[in-house]
């Protein structure tokens, strides 16, 4: 018998080597690293959109001095950008409830349109209300819409033990063609014509400072969400979960019943937030298939880039409107393809959400060549 199939001869021939570098779980860094952390990858991710926005032609600096002129130049364009940023905020801030319990809600984009598909019902069918009982009516019932849509994966998931990542993000799909129906069959306004009606006048939102009172919803959610979370037993109970299903248990808790009220109230807040958009300036006070217009997809990145913090998404939620509000003026002053803008906002976006993993981690070297084997002795 040849030497190399005798003995230790095939796994003397086979041996791995040690990988050059391994991933090392990093310490949890201080505030002034973390920031600092934060702000090189923004510029990285500014100086990668740069060069590729010289490829096509444009000067980078006056590309990007366009980007934030173009949020603040005019009250219009600041009134554009803080439609952008509300629906972003809300969604943001009830995604995060059911991520610190790390329950994978990506249906916020589903939640968010039956939040507006029930305010609607609520509209049409109670047409003589006074305005504000109107708009309260409105606002219970698509924080009901848009929690019963999430409370239907957490039965699942305690009853079955379901995956809530597909559940949550299928229930997007059925939600949108729920809207495609009415708008071609029950509530379709015009014979012939898909679309439904616009609200009645006592169904929209009263305006301050030419803005409609969306933004100060938004921003009291910011401090209630922190709040809620901070001081609260139930803000405790979402923590232990998030950290051990089996210590919540040991410690008495009822975790099906934790899980379900959380992620009721979730996606309740995503649902408020469909209420808001749908009985506001920026959807022409009408709901159609583009009511959401990809607000949850962009929430869950939000989300994590803010550490799941309340104040967190409030700043990181007005970073992304502000990319998207200026580069779509920047777009249209260099007479750009939208899809070079939005190829632009990929690498940026990209760029910035790597850099969390060396937030994580770290990349440690090894004594590469090194057998496995002569390690582990």
């Amino acid at each position: 018998m040849p030497d190399n199939l005798n003995g230790g001869g095939i796994s003397a021939q086979f041996r791995a080597k040690e990988p050059p570098f391994r991933v090392v779980k990093r310490a949890e860094l201080p505030l002034e690293k973390l920031i600092l952390f934060y702000v090189i990858s923004v510029l990285v991710a500014v100086v990668i959109g740069g060069l590729f926005i010289a490829l096509n032609g444009v000067n980078p600096f006056l590309y990007f001095k366009e980007v934030f002129s173009g949020c603040f130049r005019s009250g219009v364009a600041f009134r554009g950008l803080v439609r952008i940023i509300v629906p972003l905020l809300m969604v943001s801030l009830g995604v995060i409830l059911a991520f610190k319990m790390r329950y994978w809600n990506i249906g916020a984009e589903g939640q968010l349109i039956m939040g507006a598909v029930f305010a609607t019902w609520a509209s049409r069918a109670f047409p003589g209300l006074p305005t504000p009982i109107m708009l309260i009516v409105m606002a219970v019932a698509g924080i009901i819409g848009g929690g019963i849509w999430g409370l239907i994966t957490a039965f699942f998931k305690c009853r079955f033990n379901t995956n809530e990542t597909l559940f949550t993000l299928m229930l997007n799909y059925v939600a949108f063609y729920i809207v495609d129906y009415l708008r071609n069959g029950p509530w379709q306004a015009d014979p012939g014509f898909p679309g439904i009606g616009r609200l009645a006048a006592n169904s929209r939102l009263p305006q301050i400072f030419r803005l409609d009172i969306s933004w100060i919803v938004a921003i009291v959610l910011v401090f209630f969400i922190y709040i809620y979370l901070k001081y609260t037993k139930q803000g405790y109970e979402i923590a232990v979960v998030g950290d051990s299903i089996s210590t919540a248990r040991y410690a008495g808790m009822n975790v099906n019943r934790i899980m379900q009220r959380t992620m009721f109230l979730s996606a309740g807040i995503c649902g408020l937030a469909g209420m808001l958009k749908v009985s506001g300036v920026v959807s022409n006070y009408t709901l159609d298939t583009g009511i959401a217009s990809g607000v949850g997809f962009t929430a869950i990145s939000v989300a994590w880039l803010a550490k799941l913090n309340p104040f967190g998404v409030f700043v990181v939620s007005f970073l992304f409107g502000v990319l998207e509000k200026g580069c779509s003026v920047a777009e249209s002053t260099f007479h750009l393809s939208a899809a070079i803008t939005q190829i632009l906002q990929g690498l940026i976006l990209f760029t910035i959400l790597g850099s969390d993993f060396f937030i994580r981690y770290k990349l440690q070297l090894t004594r590469g060549g090194r057998k496995l084997n002569e390690h582990n002795n």
